[in-house]
């Protein structure tokens, strides 16, 4: 049993009970505490919260303890009009804030109402609306990006899943906050109206039943008015400046006080302005100098910390470089001259002297850790266990630059400010950044390079915001998904082969060396890689190969029917959501062509064609290819079995992406649906 709900539930049938029970005065003044006291710890937790999810009660708590002020309001009113006293509290704050003139505490307890209802919570109440408004508009957007993590293999499901829910609550809270803001007007002016009960009615019954002069009366029940209208709307002026900072938190995992400390000083130079402007001020004369020459020493003493703070940060920068460097050089130092010292490696990254600390694997979201999450994603969804991926620092290359590398060739290359944050797509026209304009290495989309301090518009716009590190992460696993076929050896064949040895040792044994030799295996793994076909269903390509490896050692043979043989794996990844298999078929006439032209080589089956005949059929695939993707319609070319393979060589190099697959590859259960033919 939760004991925390039963003790709330009481609580709060309480605060119904205070409008009803009257109340002695020395319970009251506890009471009255109590609401002080709660005013002040909601205000401070919402300047130590990081996020608004981390306080996503405060919108019904915002309603409890209005009800607990209205309770106490009602409670000190009974006791005011009855006894014409109302507690030590009340007196207190009468007689300090108000002292001998209650027209002065008349006039703070308006203008403590004023800046309640008019500055603080109208505002309060406008940004939870247009933060709703935002935070539902982005909804999509945030979507898709916690999605594209996923698929990264930088988050887990799990993480995506309470990255989703977040993102619900929020919308949530900023749509309650827009409503419960309203409480807190509704108090202020229930607060006025007691307060004129509490004076015309004191001063009408005291007057008229107890015998008491009216200007006696005045002031006794002035002060008590007064009195009371502050101890209610303190703390509700405390908790309408919460609900306002708490609506205006950006969501940067950090405190009010360090976000503070970072934006308001973000460079030493204005500072030092702020100091010099201060400093003549205070040297014009009739101007008091001592408290500008105290604040001009204030502020220049906090520009040469931030100056002394910025030098150190960049020479620990330059010291742990250069340690990097000297590390590198001391263990190709204790290298031998051994074959392997100077080969080149399957796959590496070399980077500019500014990404060094990227590879920091101290660091939360290090380069090293992306690396590994990527190698643990292939092996999942292509069935490829990759060597190490090696990082090298290249003094060759720009401070802001890396270049991806295949067995020593440069495959792809990038630039990335450290820095910065990238955002994509920012053709926005509420969007008003500036920052470096660039494209998404990986998909080659326009991107923006913008600062921390901008990061918080873009997200309220709805923008992809993506961190340096995940840039270079999402650009090395497209070139490792694109190049995944040459990056597949015979060695780590044989080490997928003996990882599944144990448990399925009788096909491996029957096919290799008897059937197949390694690197035929390998070769028909690899045109299964080159059409994105993952293999990590090995059994079922070991058993097909031994079937058919009998009776022919072709290897483009073999692949097929090992296609065939994992048809609900390559339909799958084509299926639209409804679970309908859209292609584009061939006309008969192109179907004949392609076979007829088909010749044998040693480098495997290619269609031999003129010329103007290729471009016609190029035009034809464009045209269809374009306006299907324009629509955002899921589609694969479907040909017959014999012409497949050539149809497939023949588009490869024209439409990489585009899969062929032909009727053998397709299970009987698959609904198919024409979306378009290819004709000349």
């Amino acid at each position: 049993m939760n004991y925390s709900d039963v003790i709330i539930s009481f609580m709060v049938v309480a605060v119904i009970g205070l409008i009803i029970i009257p109340l002695p005065s020395t319970i009251l003044d506890f009471l009255i505490i109590i609401n002080m006291t709660i005013g002040i710890n909601i205000l401070l937790i919402t300047l130590f919260t990081k996020s608004v999810l981390e306080f996503a009660t405060f919108p019904t708590l915002l309603l409890i303890t209005t009800m607990f002020r209205l309770g106490l309001n009602i409670s000190s009113t009974r006791l005011v009009l009855t006894q014409g006293n109302a507690g030590h509290v009340i007196d207190a704050f009468a007689n300090v804030v108000a002292g001998n003139n209650y027209i002065v505490g008349a006039v703070i307890f308006i203008i403590i109402t004023i800046i309640q209802m008019v500055v603080v919570t109208n505002g309060a109440s406008r940004v939870s609306e247009v933060s709703a408004r935002f935070t539902l508009d982005a909804m999509p957007g945030k979507q898709m990006a916690i999605d594209a993590d996923l698929n990264a293999g930088l988050i887990s499901e799990d993480e995506a899943k309470k990255r989703r829910k977040d993102l619900q609550r929020e919308a949530s809270f900023y749509g309650a906050m827009d409503g419960a803001s309203k409480f807190v007007k509704g108090d202020a002016i229930a607060g006025i109206i007691i307060t004129l009960i509490n004076l015309l009615g004191g001063i009408l019954i005291f007057s008229i039943s107890q015998g008491m002069g009216v200007g006696e009366a005045l002031d006794t029940f002035g002060k008590l008015a007064i009195g009371d209208g502050l101890v209610s709307q303190i703390p509700s002026l405390l908790i309408s400046v919460s609900s306002g900072i708490i609506v205006t938190r950006s969501d940067d995992d950090s405190t009010f006080g360090s976000a503070i400390k970072k934006d308001f000083f973000p460079n030493p130079l204005i500072a030092g302005i702020v100091a010099c402007v201060l400093f003549i001020i205070a040297l014009v004369p009739g101007f008091p100098k001592i408290p500008f020459f105290i604040m001009s020493g204030v502020f220049g003493f906090i520009a040469y910390k931030k100056y002394e703070k910025e030098d150190l940060e960049e020479q620990r920068m330059v010291e742990r470089r250069q340690e990097l460097l000297l590390l590198q050089k001391e263990k190709e130092l204790e290298e031998d001259d051994s074959v392997s010292s100077f080969q080149v490696e399957p796959i590496s990254i070399e980077i500019g002297y500014t990404l060094i600390p990227m590879t920091d694997d101290s660091i939360d979201n290090s380069l090293m850790k992306q690396i590994i999450n990527i190698r643990k994603q292939c092996a999942h969804e292509l069935g490829v266990l990759l060597t190490p991926i090696r990082i090298r620092d290249n003094l060759q290359l720009g401070p802001n630059d890396y270049c991806i590398k295949i067995k020593g060739n440069e495959v792809a290359r990038g630039e990335i400010y450290p820095s910065k944050f990238m955002v994509i797509n920012p053709e926005n026209d509420q969007l008003n950044l500036d920052g470096i304009p660039a494209k998404e290495p990986a998909f080659g989309l326009d991107a923006l390079w913008i600062d921390e301090h901008d990061k918080d518009v873009a997200d309220i716009h709805g923008a992809t915001i993506v961190e340096p590190v995940t840039v270079i992460a999402t650009h090395l696993k497209e070139v490792i998904y694109s190049n995944t076929a040459e990056l597949l050896g015979r060695q780590e064949v044989k080490h997928l082969l003996e990882g599944i040895k144990d448990k399925y040792n009788v096909v491996i044994d029957e096919l290799i060396p008897e059937i197949m030799r390694l690197g035929e295996v390998q070769k028909v793994l690899q045109n299964l890689l080159k059409e994105q076909i993952p293999i990590n269903d090995l059994v079922t390509i070991l058993e097909t190969l031994a079937d058919y490896g009998t009776t022919t050692k072709d290897v483009e043979i073999l692949t097929e029917h090992v296609r065939q043989s994992l048809k609900r794996t390559i339909v799958k990844q084509y299926l639209g959501e409804d679970g309908v298999l859209r292609v584009i078929t061939l006309h008969p006439e192109v179907e004949e062509l392609v076979s007829k032209s088909t010749q044998k080589t040693t480098s495997g089956s290619i269609p031999v064609l003129k010329p103007e005949t290729i471009t016609q059929l190029f035009d034809s695939i464009n045209g269809v290819h374009q306006e299907l993707t324009t629509q955002n319609v899921q589609h694969v070319i479907l040909a017959s079995p014999t012409t497949r393979l050539t149809f497939r060589k023949l588009i490869s190099y024209n439409f990489p992406a585009l899969a062929v697959i032909s009727l053998n590859e397709v299970p009987n259960e698959v609904e198919i649906e024409t979306v378009g033919m290819l004709s000349l």
